[in-house]
């Protein structure tokens, strides 16, 4: 595989040239469109001999003989790393996005769908946005609230925001005052654990004979037991907005394409697995055709960015679209974005 290192610098010369007109025409490009539109000083011939090297290297393909070149993954992939010049962000963009992600009252899920929707309008592309599992963060509180019959409401909030309801069954006599008590005794028994933190922590007490001889302690040990047994353990969720956007791009007009595109959304799976693998990484994370590993996204790119709070990656947000999307206006808005939606909760 040649290098980004090894190319001349009329070499990556033209083949930015050939990347930039490509991104925005979405056709084949000719050795004339580079000389009228990039490099007026180079004759054609010489653009089109240059070319016949970079197809050679695996930077261009012709898709048909008389046609054009389009370029490949391979050169997206050094259009990235070495040629592009990142976009300042625009202000009326980032106005727009601090004005949502600063909504008050807002839940975190809110936050959440709301950031992917913003990319997608913004970036005219799909909007992804991952939200972390319970077990992944640490706890602010516990609240128990007695319902009708013998059933409680159990409310789990953690530190970054994350909300989580269950419905429990819990004993005829215990009165709100003595859920009240509960929660206290366990606020002070978990806060500032995760949820995984919490099940060894629970386990420790329950084998505390001390603990024991209180009636109402065992029973708030028995009533974490049960919250803390399936906890969490849902699928992670993800947020996919503006999933239309791909009609508006000619290479996605082909009828099979588009479902395969669909039913990929439709699964989610492989967003999430997506998403997972730029956690991994952390920061900014570009996967570009085939690096998608999901032929169902063979074509597509994703840009995705990690957000926290206190140091801790707690999900993944980013946008999805053609090869040939404008990744020097997309990257400093995706990285904003994660950016500020950190920050509101660090905030909150």
């Amino acid at each position: 595989m040649v290098s980004f290192e090894e190319l001349s610098e009329r070499k990556k010369e033209v083949l930015k040239a050939v990347i930039s007109d490509y991104i925005f025409t979405a056709g084949p490009v000719s050795s004339n469109a580079i000389t009228d539109r990039y490099l007026r000083d180079l004759s054609s011939a010489t653009i089109r001999n240059v070319m016949a090297d970079l197809e050679e290297m695996g930077f261009l393909s012709q898709p048909h003989t008389s046609a054009g070149r389009v370029p490949t993954d391979k050169a997206f992939r050094i259009y990235v790393d070495h040629l592009m010049e990142l976009k300042s962000l625009p202000r009326h963009d980032m106005e727009e996005i601090r004005r949502v992600c600063n909504s008050p009252g807002q839940e975190f899920s809110d936050l959440i769908k709301d950031a992917s929707r913003l990319l997608s309008s913004i970036s005219h592309h799909t909007g992804l946005a991952l939200a972390p599992k319970l077990p992944d963060t640490t706890l602010k509180y516990i609240e128990f609230v007695r319902l009708k019959g013998n059933q409680a409401l159990v409310v789990l909030v953690s530190r970054s925001g994350v909300v989580q309801n269950k419905i429990i069954g819990v004993e005829g006599e215990l009165k709100q005052a003595d859920l009240d008590r509960i929660s206290s005794y366990l606020n002070e028994l978990f806060s500032g654990l995760t949820l995984t933190e919490m099940r060894e922590r629970l386990i420790d007490e329950m084998r505390k004979e001390k603990n024991l001889y209180d009636r109402l302690l065992k029973k708030a040990l028995r009533l974490g037991e049960e919250v803390l047994g399936t906890a969490g353990s849902e699928a992670k969720e993800v947020f996919i907005e503006g999933r239309s956007s791909f009609f508006e791009y000619p290479e996605f007009l082909d009828v099979e394409r588009m479902k395969e595109i669909f039913r990929a959304f439709e699964e989610k799976s492989r967003i999430v697995g997506l998403l997972d693998k730029s956690m991994e990484a952390g920061g900014i994370h570009i996967f570009i055709g085939c690096e998608t590993g999901s032929s169902e996204f063979n074509g597509c790119s994703l840009i995705a960015a990690t957000y926290g709070n206190e140091g801790s990656i707690l999900g993944s947000l980013g946008v999805i679209g053609p090869m040939r999307m404008d990744y020097s206006r997309i990257i400093p808005l995706v990285d904003y974005t994660a950016k500020l939606v950190g920050k509101v909760l660090k905030e909150g």
